[in-house]
């Protein structure tokens, strides 16, 4: 089992910026990939970011490729999405998602195990 704790969300104007965290317990990460999912009200759950633990691999969803960093701490076992030039629509519940086969992959049902999720707003 993996337990996952998301935290960093808020509320920002359009423009500004945020950083979200995540933090993994109860296994191991070498074999891991751990994923950024987000899901706005009456939308499906999309791919943000994912990295994979073991080559250090990052890859992002167009739509936040250079806005969005994804970043990771090896001895705390915690990953980040540094936010920089938010846009309303990038309002959503931003959610980390760990996958135990390591592909990084950006469909949703790829990861077995997720966090409660974090509400981010971008105000216009």
């Amino acid at each position: 089992q993996v337990q996952l704790a998301e935290s960093g969300g808020g509320l920002v104007q359009a423009g500004g910026s945020l950083s979200l965290s995540c933090v993994a317990s109860g296994r191991t990460l070498s074999r891991f990939a751990l994923g950024w999912f987000r899901q706005a009200p009456g939308k499906e759950r999309e791919f943000v970011a994912a990295i994979r633990w073991s080559v250090n691999s990052i890859n992002y969803a167009d739509s936040v490729k250079g806005r969005f960093t994804m970043s990771r701490d090896n001895a705390k076992n915690t990953v980040y999405l540094r936010m920089d030039s938010l846009k309303p629509e990038d309002t959503a519940v931003y959610y980390c998602a760990a996958d135990q086969y390591g592909s990084g992959h950006p469909q949703s049902d790829k990861y077995e195990y997720w966090g409660q999720g974090t509400q981010v707003t971008v105000s216009s």
